[in-house]
């Protein structure tokens, strides 16, 4: 009898021993998860990451074929062709560009107008650009041929002090155009107009407008870099490709501008897929771990300089640059002259078109027409970060609405 407890203690004990084991297996992957680094348990955290992820394969994906533009070319012999100028600047960055470029054109159209070739402004006071500087003009010229009278300066009879200033809305409609701008045009001979953003909506509507084509055209096939920032771009995204041999040439561009996420607070309104609206680089670099992207991705980081919350990015993937650590020394200087140029803008924007995978840190325009561009091209891996409790899910899960339903505003524009 004294055999049998002493087998019935140690099968007891045994059991015991098995149940805390499973509860401590238990308890550090929870940990792995809640964990985050940047603390003392930095370390921890990359290794259990490592540990309960190394199975699960990076959703690198091929490029699906790029789309054929399927908008037709207006002609200017639908429009009267009246007297009057609209000038208008670009502000704020090439995401900001893109649709007010195409409101510009649609406005001038409309009215019949001769569209004043732009000056570009950027956020600082003096910082002011001649439209070449970034863009190519003559392939802008030539893409709006038969579209809207384009002419490189507002002639010098015409004093730019006595032109009303007009706003419209983004996605300027007809309607609007007839009922709030035209009567001022007729009324003073020129405008200056500007484009509110009340609020950011890219996705396509559900009849396609008479100046659809128009602003198809306008967002998509208008605007060519200068030969010299094209080039750079070239040369920065080949630097990537090579720093990336152990995935194939590929890598991650990141929209993690850290002034755009201090103004944001990173607290965030609900969305289509989770509670938060933006994230950190620690909140990002775990959300990438998680869908499989192992240590040795390359990441571009968007934003002026390296800063110090970039930190625990770099912890989980130390391939993680900015532009300012992989430019050519020669072009550091002239480029990078001041915090936040246009010049630094347009070179996050574009290399954010060409990464392999894009994930934005918050939602906006810069997200919306990067997704444009990119859909066109056929890089549609654009992934929205998200808090992940568990590892039951798909990559596929947090892929942008605007791939998965096809509801961008750019599907109207490409077949």
């Amino acid at each position: 009898m004294g055999l049998e407890l002493r087998q019935v203690v140690a099968a007891i004990l045994t059991i015991t021993m098995f149940v805390m084991l499973a509860n401590m297996i238990k308890r550090d992957h929870f940990d792995a998860q809640e964990a985050l680094p940047g603390t003392e348990n930095a370390n921890f955290v990359r290794a259990k990451l490592d540990s309960y992820l190394r199975k699960r394969v990076a959703p690198w994906k091929r490029d699906v074929d790029a789309l054929k533009p399927c908008w037709l070319k207006p002609y200017a012999d639908d429009v009267e062709q009246t007297k009057g100028f609209v000038i208008f600047s670009l502000t704020n960055g090439p995401e900001f560009h893109i649709s007010q470029i195409a409101d510009a054109v649609i406005v001038a159209r409309y009215l019949g107008a001769k569209l004043v070739l732009p000056d570009i402004r950027g956020t600082q006071p003096g910082d002011r650009r001649n439209f070449e500087e970034i863009y190519d003009v003559d392939a802008f010229m030539k893409s709006m041929e038969g579209v809207v009278r384009v002419v490189k300066d507002l002639p010098d009879y015409i004093s730019s002090r006595n032109i009303a200033a007009v706003k419209v809305p983004n996605r300027v409609t007809e309607d609007y155009i007839a009922a709030r701008v035209e009567p001022i045009y007729r009324s003073k001979g020129n405008i200056r107009l500007a484009t509110n953003f009340p609020s950011i909506n890219m996705r396509k509507g559900g009849k396609k407008g008479d100046s659809d084509s128009v602003a198809c055209l306008a967002m998509f096939g208008s605007l060519e870099l200068q030969l010299e920032i094209h080039e750079l771009i070239e040369l920065i995204v080949e630097r990537l490709r090579t720093l990336s041999q152990n995935s194939d040439g590929r890598f991650i561009a990141v929209d993690l501008r850290v002034d755009i996420l201090d103004g944001k607070g990173c607290d965030g309104s609900s969305n289509d897929k989770q509670g938060k609206s933006c994230f950190n680089a620690q909140e990002i670099a775990v959300f990438l771990r998680k869908i499989g992207f192992d240590k040795d991705t390359t990441i571009y980081v968007t934003g002026s300089r390296w800063d110090n919350s970039l930190d625990s990015m770099k912890d989980l993937f130390p391939k993680t640059y900015t532009k300012d650590a992989i430019m050519p020394e020669d072009k550091r200087s002239r480029l990078l002259d001041s915090e936040g140029s246009e010049f630094e803008k347009v070179i996050d924007f574009y290399i954010s078109t060409e990464s392999d995978v894009f994930v934005p840190a918050v939602p906006g325009l810069f997200y919306a027409n990067v997704a444009g561009k990119r859909i066109g091209s056929g890089k549609t891996q654009i992934f929205l970060p998200a808090d992940i409790s568990d590892l039951s899910f798909s990559a596929t899960d947090f892929l942008s609405p605007y791939v998965y339903k096809k509801n961008h505003f750019a599907y109207s524009c490409y077949c």
